[in-house]
């Protein structure tokens, strides 16, 4: 059985958007179908709502920080059942047995992983569309467990912003006795700080702003350090054993290059695009064995262990509660850092007049 559902989409990249009715697909044998309850809202629905990345396919239901109650599952689903809280980040699907996939990387397939919205479906060549909708219909390797305790509005920006910060500080194995830095105060910025103190870590935040320090104390910060202070820069020369860059603009990297200690590594998160201007100076990285790498959210298992973590530590995103009718606000507001630090719409609201 085939669900009609409401949802918000857009039609074009310069159209804002609004109420729009489609049909999603009937559940296959392993697929979980979902009730949203929540979704958040992540810089990368803008940039892709308004083709800023020119792989926009309309129309568009935006969308991949999605919490939801499990309606009903298909013959072959073991992992849920229904009444289950679960949510469904940025992939609904991926070939599975690549040599990436196989590693959990499924976010690295070498197909290409089927993304939450915006992307087609690799059965039946249906276009996905996202949460900002009232249903959602998604194989079962691809849903997850939201852990009993957590908030689950505060838990749907973990589904982007919580993996795509979890990741690098995984990946550099960050515990006690560690020294992070993140660079930006944002959605992703501000999940890195609690993420980093909550592993053990001694957590410094790099900011061009004076006015956030008593908010990134909160977050987990030990240490506040203006990029644009000299001095403070120097202070921290061969500091840091990770820096993860949350910036999701093009910005010059080559000021934070020196405070990497030998072996460290600074890993970009935020920003997808040319850095050619400023050019990175590559002999600090070379002559110290220093590294600059990207990192893309995560794999479904690394993902799931993020979620339980979370869940130990009582870490959730810091939001706003909107109404779907607001999305449009909101967008403008993101564009503007007006928001401390992730929207989440009630999807409770789509039943409401638009």
């Amino acid at each position: 059985m085939t669900f009609p559902v409401r949802s918000f989409a857009t039609h074009a990249a310069t159209d804002k958007l609004g109420l729009f009715h489609f049909v999603r697909r009937a559940p296959r044998a392993n697929d979980v179908v979902i009730d949203i309850l929540y979704c958040g809202v992540c810089h990368t629905d803008i940039h892709h709502s308004r083709n800023d990345w020119g792989r926009a396919n309309y129309p568009m239901v935006p969308g991949h920080e999605i919490v939801g109650r499990v309606m009903e599952v298909g013959t072959e689903v073991s992992r849920f059942q229904p009444g289950q809280l679960v949510g469904v980040g940025c992939m609904v699907d991926s070939c599975q047995t690549c040599a990436n996939c196989r590693r959990g990387w499924e976010q690295y397939c070498d197909t290409g992983s089927t993304f939450t919205y915006n992307g087609v479906d690799r059965h039946d060549a249906s276009p996905t569309f996202g949460g900002y909708a009232e249903k959602i219909v998604v194989s079962q390797d691809f849903v997850l467990r939201i852990p009993d305790g957590l908030d689950p509005a505060a838990a749907a920006p973990l589904l982007c912003a919580g993996i795509t910060s979890y990741s690098p500080l995984k990946q550099a194995k960050v515990g006690p006795g560690s020294r992070v830095a993140v660079v930006g105060l944002g959605g992703l910025g501000h999940m890195a700080l609690k993420l980093a103190k909550a592993m053990g870590a001694e957590v410094t935040l790099f900011t061009r702003s004076p006015g956030k320090e008593a908010d990134a104390r909160r977050l987990g910060a030990d240490h506040i350090v203006l990029s644009t202070d000299a001095a403070q820069m120097a202070a921290v020369v061969s500091r840091f054993d990770l820096i993860v860059d949350t910036v999701p603009y093009v910005h010059d990297l080559n000021p934070y290059v020196p405070s990497l200690a030998t072996g460290g590594a600074l890993v970009l998160v935020g920003y997808l695009g040319p850095l050619d201007e400023p050019a990175l100076l590559t002999g600090p990285l070379v002559l110290k064995g220093k590294s600059v790498s990207g990192s893309l959210i995560g794999g479904i298992a690394d993902t799931q262990e993020m979620l339980d973590f979370c869940g130990r530590h009582g870490l959730g995103a810091d939001i706003e509660i909107i109404p779907i009718q607001a999305i449009n606000e909101a967008y403008e507001r993101v564009l503007g850092s007006d928001v401390k630090y992730r929207f989440v719409i009630d999807m409770a609201s789509l039943k409401s007049p638009a």
